[in-house]
């Protein structure tokens, strides 16, 4: 069983023969960890790798993303970044007076998806493929407005609100057609709903404006025989439901920012749960029995004859040998269970 084979039973909840795993290696712990990045790679080898880029036209983007500076996106968004490594914030409004949506234009450019060098990718792998080219409605528009502005903005509902994530919308539905018409398996969708201890707005606000906007991306994939695959960080218990009710496959979420038991209870067999063991304590503070701990509590409360990617992030403060600890646990778990 090849690794797009081990995905797509884990998705199916059809018995794979081991738990697939992937690592979200950061470009700060490639510079940091240039050794111990490459042999991750070497002994532990990702079943779901993204598709990077691949477009038809050139992006006109100015600056990188993950040094320190000023980056501005296809978009047009402006970040600053004070930590390299990392991606920046939004540090100035796109749209900062209603007036300036009238000259608002969404990027052409990112939907000239090179469909040839994207399925060339896809033969070349036996692994399961996705887009990298996340599908983000509100973060998009904190993007545009930035995150004080888009909080004000949901504290006071304007009109031009729900005009501007129309457009947004727009946009990402095209965008999630040019992607799923290619011979990927899955489209990346990520917006973070979560802080620490709840959500950062209502669920009643995200069941208005935003549920319904991804059952159309998920609608869109499914419709093309892909699945959706959906990154959102925090506390997010209170939407989960509706995720599944919307379509989503398969939810990155920051499970220790939540009761992993009820997870289970509730949700365990209706959606995959994609990653991830603690990156705020586990991965940059744990012992190696915590480490296993923590691998074997997800197993526990969230395998359901699948249903569990073992993903995990190399990113700010991870020590490297917590990581490679995660994936050797996720080993000893194949070895001894799955084969039971």
């Amino acid at each position: 069983m090849n690794s797009r084979e081990t995905v797509l039973r884990t998705l199916n909840f059809d018995k794979p023969s081991r738990i697939p795993r992937q690592c979200w290696l950061l470009p700060w712990a490639e510079k940091r960890y240039p050794a111990e990045a490459r042999r991750l790679a070497e002994e532990y080898p990702d079943d779901i790798v993204p598709v990077q880029g691949m477009y038809a036209v050139p992006q006109k983007t100015v600056g990188d993303k993950y040094e320190e500076g000023t980056y501005i996106d296809q978009w047009g968004c402006i970040f600053n970044n004070i930590h390299g490594g990392l991606i920046g914030v939004p540090s100035e409004p796109l749209i900062k007076k209603w007036e300036d949506l009238d000259r608002f234009t969404t990027p052409r450019s990112m939907l000239e998806v090179d469909v040839q060098q994207v399925n060339a990718f896809c033969r070349e792998h036996e692994k399961f493929t996705y887009s990298n080219s996340w599908i983000r409605p509100f973060e998009r528009y904190q993007f545009i407005r930035t995150t004080e502005l888009a909080m004000l903005d949901v504290a006071l509902d304007p009109p031009e609100m729900k005009i501007l994530i129309d457009r947004i919308h727009s946009h990402y539905i095209k965008e999630t057609e040019a992607w799923a018409k290619t011979d990927i398996d899955a489209v990346g969708i990520m917006d973070d709903w979560g802080m620490q201890n709840g959500m950062i707005v209502s669920p009643d606000y995200f069941r208005k404006y935003f549920k319904p906007l991804y059952r159309e991306y998920a609608d869109i994939c499914h419709s093309y025989g892909k699945y959706a695959f959906m990154h959102s960080d925090g506390n997010i218990t209170e939407i989960i439901p509706d995720l599944i009710e919307a379509g989503i496959d398969a939810l990155n979420s920051q499970l220790f920012c939540m009761n992993i038991p009820e997870l289970g209870q509730k949700f365990g067999g209706k959606i995959t749960f994609w990653g991830e063991i603690d990156r705020q304590h586990i991965l940059p503070e744990g012992t190696a029995e915590e480490v296993g701990n923590a691998v074997r509590y997800v197993y526990e409360n969230l395998y359901r004859d699948g249903g569990v990617i073992g993903q995990v992030e190399f990113g700010p403060a991870a020590k490297p040998e917590n990581i490679f600890h995660v994936f050797d646990c996720w080993n000893k778990i194949n070895k001894k269970d799955r084969r039971q």
